[in-house]
């Protein structure tokens, strides 16, 4: 059995996800509604998408 490779998205990839808009996604990454963010550099943040995928379901439900 492969170990799992995490695959991470960056925002735009999230907003194909979610109908919702860049100031939306972020108000709810400060509130914790939204996983935190993962800061790969500088000018690179992403989210670990079982993380996105995680938070999808439990809202759905």
């Amino acid at each position: 059995m492969q170990p799992q490779t995490e695959i991470f998205l960056r925002l735009p990839q999230i907003l194909e996800l979610l109908p919702i808009g860049r100031s939306t996604w972020w108000a709810w990454v400060k509130t914790g509604k939204a996983p935190a963010p993962l800061k790969v550099s500088a000018g690179v943040t992403c989210w670990r998408k079982s993380d996105v995928l995680a938070m999808i379901q439990r809202d759905a439900a």
